[in-house]
């Protein structure tokens, strides 16, 4: 019976799996051939049966060594407490203690690989819809001129409703993408039994031949190739929700095989009628079909961008918590799920960004060129972090582990190299974002340390303030209760405390001083959860707490609070009408060479985005008090 269940639970894990993480690179069939011969593109690939079974060769090897070898084989391998993708490498550089100066580089460049991811997480949803409706031709010529509107409208269908959680559409994620795969396959098997010969392809000799003899052609066509692998990303950073297991069977068992199969067919119709390059994902279907399948692609393709959405706010939360972002409003959409976030602000800002891209391009092809340059560029950096993780963390030999890491960079290498002679044609579109969005993430690091250091040196030493307060206890007055005091750290005095001592003379019986710290891990354990120190006094009320948190988890106090024992809390908190104190720093610009004019200016606006503290840390908010200041960048 046990056995059983255990199966059962086994098998809605990789069902769940499926139709999150797979959606991105299972819908990519739809328009990766079609966009590789495209007659239109500015290094056309032309078409004729040798390119088709070189290209379709490429394709079938280039999944296998960046998604089957790079991400499933390998790279899941190594997490962060369970949790993968580029922000886990990038917390695990920072935990590394032999990092040294080269990790502390890499982490810079991981930055920027998940500044791309924020590039890709406004390109997938106007792709993929834009590549589904643009199927309805394959049905009604005419209906052409309603891809734009109809594409529109489905998008800020996606977005409106994203603030009531995924919860009840995602049940239904899971069936739609098994149908989805077992379409796909089916359609391909169609295919290849026109043109049998096709399955020749598989043999990686026409994947190098085409490479070696036809580089000038091949070369370019890399750079519509690497559409193909879009979404590995995905499939290592979903890791922590579903695990390696799950995602590797629901890869090898289903989705590898049916986009294989998939391609296979698309080559094969083309050999047979090179007009098919039209489009060669719907003319697989007989005519009666075609609708059907649009409608299908349709759903695909929303389930493929809901996951780029979800995944755009779960990087926002965790760089948020790393320190690398503002403190943004996030919502909680489920009360079972710890996973399932809101972010309005990005929610917003994904929606413009993404009607804006389908508005000015208005076509799929058109933004392939955009789309391959923040595929090839996430996967390479994340290729990179890999191995020099790997490095520290795995015992094997040094030549064997860069002899893998040339390989695969190489791969990745050339795809970047094809997808930059696409830069005029678009490919600047998801650099320029990344550029943007890293240059806001380090700015807001660099400032937040230079607003730290300033608190610091004016909030004074801690221990000393308590020490003053405890010897000069006549010249304050004690009131009843129990104050909690927000603070960065241990080291100096909360402003907010100091305020109240300074001006008003007062302070509560029971005093605590709470630090939140988040830690380079997804979840940190209940018993590692708290650390409690007396500042040097243990009859004086005040007590320090620092409170650990994961970048993966709310940091919701009151609960946690809940656990202390009044033994270690110098008496008994009475924490339902206890008082919650938070310091409120405006920042201004100053004369101080802290940074440059135009990065002060931007960190500044950048700080009006971050959230309110008392709604971050779910206080009260009848009991919350905000006490403000400023200081000078």
């Amino acid at each position: 019976m046990s056995g059983t269940k255990s199966a059962n639970a086994g098998i809605g894990v990789v069902v769940g799996a499926l139709g999150v993480v797979f959606g991105d690179i299972g819908t990519s069939p739809i328009y990766t051939l079609q966009t590789v011969f495209n007659p239109e593109d500015p290094h056309p690939v032309p078409v004729s049966p040798g390119h088709v079974y070189g290209v379709v060769s490429v394709i079938f090897w280039s999944v296998m060594i960046i998604v089957t070898i790079t991400y499933v084989s390998l790279a899941m391998r190594v997490d962060n407490d369970g949790e993968g993708g580029i922000m886990a490498l990038i917390a695990l550089l920072r935990r590394s203690t032999s990092a040294g100066r080269a990790g502390g580089v890499l982490a810079v460049v991981g930055i920027f690989g998940a500044a791309l991811f924020f590039g890709d997480s406004m390109i997938t949803p106007a792709i993929s819809v834009l590549s589904a409706v643009e199927g309805v031709e394959t049905v009604e010529k005419s209906m052409g001129e309603f891809v734009v509107p109809i594409t529109a409208v489905i998008i800020v269908a996606l977005f409106l409703v994203q603030r009531h959680g995924t919860a009840i559409v995602g049940k239904v994620f899971g069936p739609v993408t098994i149908t989805w795969f077992v379409v796909i396959g089916f359609l391909g098997v169609t295919g290849i039994a026109r043109e049998p010969g096709i399955l020749r392809a598989l043999s990686p000799t026409y994947a190098v031949g085409f490479l070696a003899h036809n580089f000038d052609v091949a070369f370019f066509a890399l750079a519509a190739i690497v559409l193909s692998v879009t979404g590995a990303e995905a499939i290592y950073a979903d890791m922590g929700h579903f695990g390696r297991t799950a995602i590797t069977r629901g890869w090898i068992f289903l989705v590898l095989p049916a986009c294989t199969l998939n391609y296979l067919g698309q080559g094969a119709l083309i050999i047979q009628d090179q007009s098919n390059i039209r489009s060669p994902f719907f003319l697989l279907a007989p005519e009666w079909a075609r609708l059907p399948l649009v409608l299908l692609a349709t759903a695909a393709t929303v389930i493929a961008s809901q996951a780029v959405i979800t995944g755009a706010y779960s990087v926002t939360s965790q760089a948020a918590q790393l320190g690398y972002l503002p403190r943004l409003r996030v919502q909680h959409t489920s009360d079972s799920e710890i996973g399932q976030i809101y972010v309005p602000f990005i929610n917003w800002v994904l929606m413009v960004s993404v009607l804006t891209l389908v508005f000015a391009f208005r076509s799929s092809a058109a933004l392939a060129y955009a789309f391959g340059m923040a595929v090839t560029g996430t996967i390479t950096i994340t290729t990179l972090l890999f191995f020099y993780v790997a490095r520290t963390r795995w015992r094997i030999p040094r030549w064997l582990l860069y002899a893998g890491a040339a390989v695969l960079l190489l791969v990745d290498l050339l795809f970047v190299g094809a997808n930059l002679t696409k830069l005029v044609h678009g490919a600047w579109l998801p650099l320029l974002l990344a550029l943007v969005t890293f240059t806001v993430m380090t700015t807001w690091r660099k400032g937040r340390e230079i607003v730290t250091r300033e608190r610091r040196l004016r909030e004074g030493t801690l221990y000393d303030f308590v020490a003053q307060l405890r010897e000069n206890r006549c010249a304050t007055t004690q009131v009843p209760g129990t104050a909690v005091f927000l603070n960065r750290g241990k080291e100096a005095a909360p402003l907010a405390m100091r305020a109240n001592v300074e001006h008003n003379r007062v302070r509560h019986e029971h005093i605590l001083i709470i630090a939140v710290k988040t830690e380079p891990v997804p979840r940190v354990p209940a018993t590692q959860r708290l650390a409690l120190d007396d500042l040097g006094f243990d009859d004086d009320g005040i007590v320090h707490v620092t409170i650990r948190f994961g970048y993966a988890e709310t940091p919701e106090l009151l609960p946690v609070l809940r656990t202390l024992d009044e033994q270690t809390t110098e008496g008994r908190l009475d924490l339902d009408r206890a008082s919650y104190f938070l310091s409120k720093v405006e920042v201004r610009r100053g004369d101080a060479p802290t940074m440059a004019a135009w990065r002060k200016r931007l960190f500044i606006a950048t700080s009006y985005l971050t959230a309110d503290a008392a709604e971050h840390f779910r206080l009260p908010r009848d009991r919350t008090v905000i006490m403000g200041s400023h200081i000078e960048v």
